[in-house]
């Protein structure tokens, strides 16, 4: 009876979002696909730019639409405006005007957080569910917020170690807001109640392996009627239940992984990449118990295997981008490489699918179009001249992109047809 329940209070948390939205990291599924029939094809500096918006301080943490309206973290410092802290900002999808903006947490009088090159405090994604946005900037808390800025609570109180870059976005189950902290030491995966901030549960999310600490954001999916949350991490994919954290299954890598880009799920397996200096590509069955290693991995890719970018499943293709810029479709069924041709790089972001097309964000700013299929085919080569790390978000005819100092809305003006 519980489980059934617990069931039917996911089912509407996937249908809150509309066709426009994108209120999540990788959009309304988690997966990167859009269901947009219009979006840009072609875009420069000074062509296609409906707006650009300076964003202070720094983050990589992805764009949220909703509404008409866009909502970004970022983290700014001693010296910069606003003062120093970590912040939700909120624009105006049609002009680009900052609507209100929210600091959550302060930092002033703190010492600088530890960062990395690649990262900054507000590295997760935001998620925007029904009038609810929910932010987590990793050992600093998560929090709730009202969609006028207005705090609704604050949870700082798991405080933990943490080793930078916190790459990692949180995820809804239900009524449950989840994520995994990547620690230094006894690294843990935690529910908070989403209506008061409160833990539920919390599950050590350690595993026997020399490194310590991975970036992965989970992936809530349902296999033969039971929901599962599937977690990247350093030593293995597993899965546990939404409600408990109790782990169903996992599957071992080929060696440790510092890097493990978010889930995606299509054609009854799991697609997850992991590696350190070089990556694995596993297919797997989910419907196993205990260690699944040696009978439920349908198949294995090295080539082309992507660290940091995740994966996008577009049809019966598998589509993927490597750090070094190498982009590869595979048969997602059987791992067979339909094409792998270099596009250039390196790249951070995650492409994301939509109106029949991949778009691949590369490090230095440039956006590959290619046009889905299996005969590779480059539409468009579209730079910004800005470095960019965040993933893009889509919205019908419109994409959002966020460099390191702005906020881009790409596309037709509001009112004129997107092109096709």
């Amino acid at each position: 009876m519980f489980r059934t329940l617990f069931l039917l209070l996911l089912l509407p948390t996937a249908g809150l979002a509309a066709a426009a939205d994108w209120p999540e990291f990788r959009g309304p599924t988690g997966q990167g696909v859009s269901t947009a029939s219009r979006l840009p094809t072609e875009w420069s500096a000074e062509k296609n730019v409906v707006w650009k918006q300076p964003v202070p301080g720094s983050g990589w943490s992805s764009p949220v639409v909703s509404r008409g309206r866009i909502y970004l973290t970022t983290a700014t410092v001693a010296g910069e405006e606003p003062s120093a802290g970590l912040h939700v900002f909120c624009f105006e999808a049609e002009t680009g005007r900052v609507a209100w903006h929210t600091e959550v947490f302060s930092m002033a009088g703190l010492p600088p957080p530890p960062v990395h090159q690649l990262s900054s405090p507000a590295c997760p994604t935001p998620i925007i569910a029904g009038e609810r946005l929910y932010i987590y900037f990793g050992h600093h808390g998560a929090a709730c917020l009202d969609l006028t800025g207005k705090i609704l609570w604050r949870n700082p109180r798991l405080l933990f170690d943490p080793i930078p870059p916190n790459g990692g976005s949180p995820i809804l189950a239900g009524d449950r807001l989840i994520y995994v902290a990547e620690c230094a030491t006894a690294p843990f995966v935690v529910a908070l109640d989403k209506h008061t901030g409160k833990t539920l549960w919390r599950r050590p999310h350690a595993l026997q392996a020399k490194l310590k600490f991975s970036f992965g954001t989970p992936l809530l999916i349902e296999v033969a009627g039971r929901a599962q949350i599937v977690i990247p991490g350093r030593f293995a994919v597993s899965a546990v239940d939404p409600a408990d954290g109790r782990e169903l299954w996992r599957v071992r890598y080929r060696a440790d992984s510092a890097q493990a880009p978010r889930p995606v799920f299509a054609h009854g397996l799991v697609f997850v990449s992991a590696g350190q200096l070089r990556s694995d590509l596993l297919a797997i069955r989910p419907d196993g118990s205990g260690d699944v290693t040696d009978t439920h991995v349908a198949w294995r890719a090295s080539k082309g295997a992507p660290l940091a970018p995740a994966l996008v499943v577009l049809g019966d293709e598998l589509y993927a981008v490597n750090n070094a810029g190498i982009a590869t479709c595979w048969d997602a069924r059987t791992g067979r490489v339909h094409w792998q041709e270099r596009i250039g790089g390196p790249h951070s972001a995650s492409p994301i699918a939509g109106a029949g097309r991949l778009y691949f964000l590369a490090e230095n700013g440039t956006a590959t179009v290619v046009l889905a299929g299996r005969e590779f085919s480059v539409l468009a080569t579209n730079p910004l001249g800005e470095p960019a790390f965040a993933s893009p978000a889509a919205s019908e005819g419109a994409l959002f992109l966020r460099t390191t100092r702005h906020l881009y809305r790409l596309g037709d003006p509001p009112g004129v047809p997107a092109g096709p």
